[in-house]
Order: structure tokens, then C-alpha cells, then sequence
């Protein structure tokens, strides 16, 4: 799978307080051609998402104010297509018990690197493609501007 290929039509959200996670991968998705915001904060999240629809939202469990569940929690009922996963250096069984019924998608635990996000993102397209009633694919495309 062209993974780059398929991600340069959807925006992303990545959401860390690591200054350094997020200007890394976001010069790396840049450099591939990608589209990725990067905010510190879940409260900055919640604005974007206001503002602008995100096929894929990749946050830190550990975030300054709200944390990363709450957020995703927040977020359900108005981006419930998003594909959404969960960064932590802090999996426990409850924090993936709760992900799970909130229907987060994915988890990546820190340390990470940008392999290991390209094999999340890469599962979740083949889930995506072989079982389209997970995903709205028309929420994932990134829409152009007229």
C-alpha cells in the first residue's frame, strides 16, 4: 500500500504537549506531502476541530489540562468518522478498557517511532478499505477549497 500516496488527501490532527514529537512529525509528514497539525493542547483540539474536519486524530494521553481520553470523549458524537488514535507511555488496563468503548481506533505506546506510526496509520487504511461501515471514507478526504 501506498501509504503516503493515500494519506495526502486527508488532514491530520496530532495532538502532544512534546514540543519535539510534534515539530518531528510534522516536518516528516510534511516532507512526505502530507497535511499534519500540530497542537499542544486538547482545549487548541477542540477549536480546531471547530474550524476544520480531520480524517485522522492522533492524541497523547498525557496532555496538559483535559487529557487525551476526555478529549476523544469530548469529540465522539461531532467526529465520530475520525479515525482516532491513542499515543502513551501509560497503558493500563483501564485506560484501554475506556479507549476501547469510546471506539478509539488504535494505540501507540511511547517511546515510538515514525515506523511505528506508519504501521498504525497503514492498519487502519486496510481496515478502512476492507470494512467501509467502520469509516465514513467522505469524512477522511481532505476537501478542497472552491
Amino acid at each position: 500500500m501506498d501509504l503516503f500516496g493515500k494519506l495526502k488527501g486527508m488532514k491530520i490532527l496530532l495532538i502532544d504537549d512534546d514540543e519535539w514529537i510534534r515539530d518531528s512529525l510534522a516536518l516528516y509528514f510534511e516532507g512526505e506531502g502530507c497535511h499534519l497539525q500540530a497542537l499542544e493542547t486538547a482545549e487548541e483540539g477542540i477549536e480546531a476541530l471547530k474550524k476544520q474536519e480531520y480524517g485522522i486524530i492522533i492524541t497523547d494521553y498525557r496532555l496538559p489540562g483535559m487529557d487525551g481520553l476526555e478529549f476523544l470523549k469530548r469529540i465522539q458524537d461531532s467526529h465520530p468518522n475520525a479515525m482516532k488514535i491513542l499515543i502513551t507511555a501509560y497503558r493500563d488496563e483501564d485506560i484501554v478498557s475506556k479507549a476501547n468503548r469510546m471506539g478509539i481506533h488504535d494505540f501507540i505506546d511511547k517511546p515510538f517511532t515514525t515506523k511505528t506510526i506508519e504501521n498504525s496509520l497503514s492498519r487502519l487504511l486496510q481496515d478502512q478499505k476492507n470494512n467501509r461501515t467502520n469509516f465514513d471514507v467522505n469524512h477522511l478526504v481532505q476537501r478542497e477549497s472552491t
